[in-house]
């Protein structure tokens, strides 16, 4: 093939427009801010545009040549999905519910069928929705309890700002009804003659919880709800036994819960009790006892109950442990289930209302597991639908008898191109960081593996969100090239429970970013493999953790992928406009307000830090709709590695210009961004496609 860059003289050069921001008398320059369109979320501006475009035909420029192997990887990749799939079908009511992909399609479709026998109907055709768009999410979807109507709320440019609409399922019309901007749920109340929702405000922020009744105009809905704290966000559910309409309200380690008759949503609400700083909760309701899940008494939380004309006085179910982590309740009618971790690991509990002491666990047959309820919408339910996968074990849906305390495998995922689990071994390993503290591993690789060969290591490490050793058909395509896979279940995240994730935020951020080099370094030195020959991928918070080790020990790492990463922290948290930013200080600290926060950002701060030096190859995506980490980090960071970096390694950026935070849509293109990540990975570390 011939060298595609003849047409690209080389990589975009953006110009540099001197600009400071001053905070507790130090001054921090930031020559590309010029990248933030002043019409932001309009991007206008032909000069950032024109830069964008350039950057992105320098990418298909640089991986022109890799067509070839996009496209194998590609195809291996579409070759294990079954393309023609369906779900188990579900009860609810009188009718089963289920997902179908159809051969060849990018979206799926919703059906049912009556319980009693009769037709298949479908109720949602995502196929016939996103026809002609680049871009479709389907966000909510909800079924009214009479089984009749049907709510579902689409996003077709990757804002996230979702239009609600209203189907009638028996005459498969929709109705007047269309509710834009909103991003939320979609609760029905009022006897399914209202739709509770949430609008994102100009800041993206959902500081409201609307109702609306059917045929009437948008200007006559109600405001249930309206926080004045910035940084806190609303959300409505309702309860298990779907009595009550829960509205909730939390930023990142506060929350507060009212509930309201369902069927009279415009009644009297409870506040079950009034926020207190730290305190996290949520709630549900069995015959007038509430269940509340809190880290009042226990950062890992307790289950509490309370008489629902009492709220606010909770007496303790069950005890908060250092060694369990309670990290969900779920009601039914006669029993009800708990989901934690142990050192690590999913745990699903059974328990009796009438027998506190009666614990059923439901054990799994694998030492390392991603483990949980599924879909279970009944109030009275017999048996419980799970879910369940392994780093080899692909995802498979059980039945689980409560009474009888067995387990049915309903489906297990197939891999029509096929898959031999006995190729493939996982372990957990334990890797002591730089502070003595051990940090588990998942590791997965070919059994006929030897030797020091290439390693991808994977991490995320932010917001309390745990990476789970789960199955992916994606990855098989580097671990059968020789590599072995591992993710680090660092610091930030809350794998081992609640004082993992606080050890990874706001004074203690730089944990996480050691963590990762510390697992790295723990990998060579075990013998997976060798410094130069270790991938690295995350993306958003993840994307920090990529920028933050390749400015601390760039060395270590032969290719990096940061996915619409977070990396512009300082200018971003200084930005009170910004939707995220006043929800965001509990988590990264507010260097608005206080000079400690403003240094400790400052020194971490992956566009800040960049310093002249040799950098490894890296690829960077970013979406121009991306409401979470806007295109302009990416963007600047990128034009600032051009500017220091002094090596001749590869600096990609790809921005997604009709995308937002997520990449493309479809099941079949965002595989293909896949292929792309996974071809410059192989690339860069000499690896055969």
């Amino acid at each position: 093939m011939a060298d595609s860059t003849q047409t690209v003289a080389g990589p975009p050069q953006a110009a540099k427009k001197p600009h400071s921001v001053t905070h507790h008398g130090l001054s921090v320059s930031d020559d590309y801010a010029w990248l933030r369109d002043p019409g932001y979320p309009q991007v206008t501006d032909k000069e950032v545009l024109a830069h964008l475009e350039a950057e992105n035909r320098w990418f298909e420029a640089r991986m022109a040549d890799r067509k070839d192997a996009i496209d194998t990887l590609f195809k291996e990749m579409r070759a294990r999905i079954k393309e023609a799939d369906k779900s188990v079908p579900q009860k609810d009511g009188d009718w089963l519910y289920w997902i179908e992909f159809e051969e060849g399609a990018e979206y799926k479709k919703w059906w049912r069928r009556p319980v009693a026998g009769g037709e298949d109907q479908l109720i949602l055709d995502e196929v016939a929705l996103a026809e002609g768009k680049e871009y479709f999410s389907l966000g909510a979807i909800s079924v009214s309890k009479g089984g009749t109507l049907l709510a579902y709320s689409f996003d077709d440019n990757g804002s996230e700002r979702f239009t609600a609409r209203i189907k009638n399922l028996e005459t498969g019309e929709l109705l007047p009804d269309e509710i834009p901007g909103t991003l939320s749920s979609l609760v029905w109340v009022g006897d399914d003659r209202g739709l509770v929702y949430s609008l994102a405000n100009e800041q993206w922020r959902t500081d409201n919880a609307r109702l609306h009744w059917l045929g009437d105009p948008l200007d006559k809905d109600v405001e249930l709800y309206h926080e004045s704290d910035d940084g806190f966000r609303v959300g409505s559910s309702l309860s298990s036994n779907e009595s009550w309409l829960i509205i909730g309200t939390s930023d990142h380690e506060t929350s507060e819960a009212r509930l309201v008759r369902a069927d009279d949503p415009l009644g009297e609400q409870i506040l079950v009790k009034a926020r207190s700083k730290g305190v996290e909760y949520d709630v549900d309701e069995r015959e007038g006892v509430l269940y509340i899940h809190a880290n009042d008494t226990h950062e890992n939380f307790r289950l509490a109950t309370a008489p629902l004309d009492n709220p606010g006085e909770w007496t303790t179910l069950i005890e908060g442990s250092d060694d369990f982590y309670l990290t969900g309740v779920d009601l039914f009618r006669d029993f009800y289930v708990i989901e934690g971790r142990r050192a690590g690991l999913d745990q699903i509990e059974v328990r009796h209302y009438d027998d506190p002491a009666r614990v059923e666990p439901i054990h799994f047959p694998e030492a390392s597991y991603s483990a949980g309820l599924s879909n279970n919408p009944e109030w009275h339910m017999d048996t419980l639908r799970l879910s369940y996968e392994s780093m080899v074990s692909p995802a498979t849906v059980y039945d689980y008898d409560v009474a009888a305390r067995t387990l049915e495998t309903l489906k297990v995922q197939e891999i029509p191109s096929g898959y031999d689990a006995s190729l493939y071994t996982t372990e957990r390993l334990e890797i002591t960081a730089r502070d003595g503290t051990a940090v588990p591993v998942s590791v997965v690789y070919r059994r006929d593996r030897t030797g020091a060969g290439p390693l991808h290591l994977y991490g995320y490490g932010a917001y309390g969100l745990a990476i789970e050793p789960g199955f992916s058909i994606s990855r098989l395509s580097l671990v059968d090239r020789g590599f072995a896979f591992a993710i680090a279940h660092i610091r930030g995240g809350d794998d081992l429970g609640r004082a993992w994730y606080k050890a990874g935020k706001l004074e203690q951020r730089t944990n996480t970013f050691n963590d990762f080099v510390d697992v790295a370094r723990g990998l060579v030195e075990r013998g997976y493999t060798a410094p130069g020959k270790i991938s690295i991928s995350g993306g958003s918070a993840g994307g920090e953790l990529m920028g933050a080790v390749v400015n601390s020990d760039p060395e270590l790492f032969g290719a990096v992928v940061a996915h619409v990463p977070f990396v512009d922290v300082l200018n971003t948290m200084l930005d009170e406009s910004l939707p995220l930013t006043p929800g965001e200080w509990p988590e990264w600290g507010n260097p608005i307000e206080d000079r400690a926060a403003f240094e400790l950002i400052l020194s971490y701060s992956p566009y800040d830090q960049v310093k002249r030096q040799a950098y490894p190859p890296i690829m960077v995506t970013a979406g121009l709709n991306d409401p979470r980490v806007t295109y302009w980090e990416p963007a600047k960071w990128v034009a600032r590695l051009r500017e220091f970096k002094t090596d001749g390694n590869e600096l990609i950026l790809k921005t997604n210009m009709g995308a937002g935070h997520g990449g493309k849509s479809g099941r079949f293109e965002s595989l293909k961004e896949t292929a792309e990540e996974f071809a410059f990975i192989l690339w860069q570390l000499g690896v055969e496609v």
